[in-house]
């Protein structure tokens, strides 16, 4: 099958892009990411996106992000922490060596300091955080091939443990 050698998946914060970076190294490959994407393409933020037309806007264009890369890029690829909510995505990912990378709470706290430019954490970032993973978790847990916890390691940690975990050869 063509398509990424390594797709990421997990929430906000986990170290998606550090780790896909440092696994394109390693493979001798491109990365990309789907958020990425959609900033270039509509030349602006996530968070103004949700602001002027909500999260069903985002995701329509986070879906078409994703299917569009996971055909034509073959490098790693990280996706955004929501892509995984629709079925279609999820769907497209079968097949494909899909990484959960997951953290705790405490994990999310340190990393991202669960701040305001994060659009879905706005109001009560702990509690967000963890009733977005609630609702995410089984998600991440179907799509994916391996799940490598991030929780006190490095990002080379992290990276040498998917590439363990997928028997992927380093460049």
């Amino acid at each position: 099958m063509s398509g990424p050698q390594v797709v990421l998946v997990g929430p906000m914060g986990v170290g998606k892009s550090t780790v896909g970076a440092l696994l394109a190294e390693r493979l001798g490959c491109a990365y990309r990411d789907t958020d990425d994407d959609i900033v270039t393409a509509q030349g602006r933020a996530i968070a103004d996106i949700f602001v002027d037309e909500g999260e069903e806007h985002f995701r329509a264009l986070e879906k078409a992000s994703v299917a569009t890369a996971l055909a034509g890029h073959e490098g790693v690829l990280a996706l955004g922490g929501g892509a995984i909510l629709d079925a279609d995505t999820r769907e497209l990912l079968s097949g494909h060596a899909v990484v959960y990378l997951s953290m705790d709470v405490e994990e999310a706290a340190k990393r991202t300091g669960l701040n305001a430019a994060r659009p879905l954490l706005a109001v009560n970032p702990r509690k967000q955080w963890r009733e977005l993973m609630e609702a995410r978790r089984h998600l991440y847990t179907e799509v994916a091939r391996v799940v490598v916890a991030t929780d006190g390691r490095t990002p080379e940690e992290v990276a040498e443990a998917v590439l363990d975990a997928l028997e992927l050869k380093q460049a």
